[in-house]
């Protein structure tokens, strides 16, 4: 079954209501790209912990229903069943976020901070960037990963399920987006 992008959401919706038993057995499946507990070590692959269950769940229907294309993740969720993904994002939020990264360029944290606050990024992802329903947590995430997600977004060649990240980013240059993701990094 292929859903579109309002279906995906409905079905995410309907997920979250209700309640599946605990550990997730498809979590080792996981580890090895988005780290133990789910906080990654690897280059452009984010952390999980702590995100939002919505937006976990939703973001695994979307691999699954290969809306959101990235080869590997539509692989592991292939045929994946409600239940799993209910599970799976339920863990991974419910563990506690990776800490923030260390602050090493204090002027790009003040333009990134400057950046976050004309573009509002707040607003969605929430004041202190912790996320919320289907928006991802932004605070403390792997610097890179933030990177490499906003440069595709402004190229368009990553989707959400509404094109309000391209509006939002739309001007921005390749340092501007770094400021925002060295920023973001940071942010506790």
């Amino acid at each position: 079954m292929r859903l579109g992008l309002a279906g995906a959401a409905a079905l995410a919706a309907a997920l979250l209501c209700a309640r599946a038993e605990a550990a997730p057995e498809r979590a080792d499946l996981c580890v090895a790209c988005h780290g133990e507990r789910g906080i990654s070590a690897r280059e452009n692959v984010p952390s999980l912990a702590g995100q939002p269950e919505t937006f976990l769940a939703l973001q695994m229907i979307l691999f699954r229903e290969r809306i959101r294309k990235v080869e590997a993740m539509n692989v592991v969720m292939d045929g994946i069943a409600d239940a799993e993904i209910e599970a799976l994002a339920r863990w991974y939020a419910g563990l506690p976020p990776p800490p923030p990264s260390p602050v090493r360029e204090p002027e790009r944290v003040a333009r990134g901070r400057a950046l976050s606050a004309t573009h509002r990024c707040g607003v969605c992802h929430r004041p202190d960037y912790s996320g919320q329903n289907q928006v991802p947590r932004l605070a403390g995430q792997r610097e890179d990963y933030l990177l490499h997600a906003m440069l595709d977004y402004r190229a368009g060649t990553r989707q959400g399920t509404d094109t309000t990240m391209q509006g939002v980013l739309h001007g921005l240059s390749p340092s501007d987006l770094g400021d925002l993701a060295h920023y973001l990094a940071t942010v506790r």
